[in-house]
């Protein structure tokens, strides 16, 4: 994708990210606002953690988290741009529930010239019950 066209998200995911680690996830999209994504992955027995209860791994949901936060940036700024993950802390409340999907939505809250802030939560069906929340930092490596 050049770097002097308009982001789309939904097209970044069904084209570009469907042919790296987020075609092993399954990563879908979700919806988008002017500064946030919503991206989510199905439950999927290759992705369990835990065999005996079925939960999934902290990875996947962790790199569902690493996208949708990075898509919040390139939807913010309108366009793709180069970056490195500084900083992505991961607060795990509770696992998900098994044979569910998880929906990943990242917001992008302030950028500077050089470097982006992120927040986000991952839940299973209910926001207002996450399975994790993520606050992150993103440094720009190309100008």
């Amino acid at each position: 994708m050049p770097l002097d066209s308009a982001f789309d998200p939904e097209r970044f995911v069904s084209t570009l990210a469907s042919r790296a680690h987020g075609g092993l996830l399954g990563l879908r999209y979700i919806a988008h606002g002017a500064d946030w994504s919503e991206l989510a992955i199905d439950y999927a027995e290759r992705l369990v953690g835990d065999e005996e209860s079925g939960v999934l791994a902290s990875g996947p949901i962790l790199a569902l988290m690493d996208m949708a936060t990075s898509m919040a940036i390139w939807i913010r700024q309108q366009r793709f741009r180069a970056q490195a993950t500084l900083d992505l802390r991961v607060d795990y409340l509770r696992p998900a529930t098994p044979g569910k999907a998880v929906i990943g939505r990242g917001e992008c809250y302030r950028l500077t010239r050089s470097v982006a802030f992120v927040r986000g939560q991952a839940h299973d069906g209910d926001p207002a019950d996450p399975i994790a929340h993520v606050a992150g930092t993103y440094m720009f490596t190309s100008p």
